[in-house]
């Protein structure tokens, strides 16, 4: 079986290493920045053989205009940002929605996706209609998030718990790596192939809320408000207050 995995993310936030070294088992010292490279990795995951076709891709401004067909090659993503520049976490949320817009877009144009029981046939191109889509597309696409870097921790500038949150915010499964050490970067892929085949069954990844915050699936608060106060728990504040009745 064949899974389609694209490596997002800011440059210089060690895509590349992750990827080389998840594919190749070896460490890029040095950075030299990328335009396209795929890779391919036979593997076996809960006891079954996959083939995996990992696309590398540019993170600086220049290459934007390739993304939207990156986005739509993949099946799953990896969008990965580096503990060491607050900048690149920053930009993590607006990746996830541009994925989130790019498939709805793709999805809609073809009736044998799987997605396309989702979306209604009309697509209005309004900021409402994109914030619900936003909403319906939380934990249905495959996506893992990345804090890459870790055994730089002297640099830190992003908390685990940041991290953490934010994925739970999108609904997204979330891992702190190390592309030099090798620390959780099999566990990261892993997950990503393990939500691809969720949904290549028919089934919908991130659908457990006992694994992500109370804004799971979108059902509460409103994504359109965008996550703020990194680091603060608290994701209440989207939630419609309970109506109230007056008797006379």
């Amino acid at each position: 079986m064949l899974f389609k995995i694209t490596v997002l993310g800011d440059g210089g936030v060690g895509k590349t290493a992750l990827t080389v070294q998840f594919t190749m088992s070896s460490f890029v010292e040095t950075y030299d920045p990328t335009i396209e490279d795929c890779y391919r990795k036979q593997w076996v995951v809960d006891d079954q053989p996959c083939l995996l076709e990992v696309l590398d891709t540019a993170g600086q401004e220049e290459y934007t205009a390739l993304r939207d067909q990156w986005i739509r090659d993949g099946e799953g993503f990896l969008i990965v940002y580096s503990i060491t520049s607050r900048p690149t976490f920053e930009r993590v949320e607006r990746i996830v929605e541009r994925v989130m817009r790019v498939k709805d877009e793709s999805n809609l144009s073809s009736s044998s996706s799987p997605y396309s029981n989702h979306f209604p046939n009309s697509h209005p191109y309004n900021n409402n209609y994109q914030q619900q889509q936003n909403l319906n597309n939380k934990g249905r696409i495959p996506i893992v998030i990345v804090g890459n870097k870790k055994d730089q921790y002297h640099s830190r500038e992003v908390s685990t718990d940041e991290g953490s949150n934010l994925s739970k915010f999108l609904n997204c499964d979330f891992y702190e790596t190390s592309a030099k050490t090798n620390s959780n970067v099999e566990n990261s892929f892993k997950s990503l192939v393990r939500q691809i085949k969720i949904l290549k069954k028919g089934g919908i990844p991130n659908s457990n809320p006992n694994n992500h915050s109370p804004m799971h699936d979108g059902q509460n608060g409103n994504f359109g408000q965008g996550y703020s106060g990194y680091g603060n728990t608290n994701y209440n504040s989207g939630r419609k207050k309970k109506q109230k009745c007056v008797i006379l």
